[in-house]
């Protein structure tokens, strides 16, 4: 089996490509690439994202092909896609990082600014927050519900069909922290700087 990371110069990605080759071990072979032909021969996506919203959606498009190859995997072929941070922030609709930029469209919601509630709250949001599994998702099967996960945003991804969402968390107000519909699934924390919780969900991708 082929699980592709997809590497679009959106910053330091080495920690994810460290933690699924970890749990990979010698059984699935993990790729780094951007090439479409190899995204397209894959069974499994991951697609990461540092930085702005504006600049990773900005960076997806600057490789030839690269969207149409994505939308075809995930949305046409609906193979199991994960996007980690904002990587799940692109599958909305538009986010308003910067500028209003529009984003990948898989599912319907926009990616706005966390309310701080007036400077109570730091932005961005760093370090460790309580995992809240709001319902049975398959990349949580085996993750104790009250799990710590490590995040770094100021941004969220507000979903319009709240069916959608498989976890929050509490920062400031109850933040979308995984999403997962039919075959698309998305942590705004990084579960590759996570430890063992963090493993146990790539683990569990892997072996969708």
């Amino acid at each position: 089996m082929n699980v592709t990371i997809v590497d679009y110069n959106s910053g330091n990605i080495s920690s994810v490509i460290n933690s699924f080759k970890e749990v990979a071990e010698d059984k699935v072979n993990i790729q780094v690439t951007s090439d479409s032909k190899k995204i397209k021969s894959s069974d499994k996506i991951v697609l990461p994202g540092q930085g702005s919203f504006k600049s990773c959606v900005e960076a997806l498009h600057n490789i030839s092909g690269l969207v149409d190859t994505l939308n075809e995997f995930a949305i046409e072929n609906k193979k199991p896609l994960l996007g980690i941070c904002v990587g799940l922030q692109m599958f909305a609709d538009v986010g308003f990082e910067e500028i209003e930029t529009k984003g990948l469209g898989w599912i319907s919601g926009k990616v706005s600014k966390i309310n701080n509630q007036n400077g109570n709250f730091k932005l961005p949001h760093i370090g460790w927050n309580q995992l809240n599994i709001i319902k049975d998702s398959q990349i949580f099967q085996g993750v104790e519900k009250n799990s710590h996960m490590y995040f770094v945003h100021s941004y969220e991804f507000l979903p319009e069909d709240k069916n959608v969402i498989s976890a929050t968390t509490d920062y400031s107000t109850n933040i979308v922290c995984a999403v997962e519909k039919e075959n698309i699934f998305g942590t705004q924390f990084h579960p590759e700087k996570s430890d063992n919780a963090g493993l146990k969900i790539i683990n569990n991708f892997i072996n969708l």
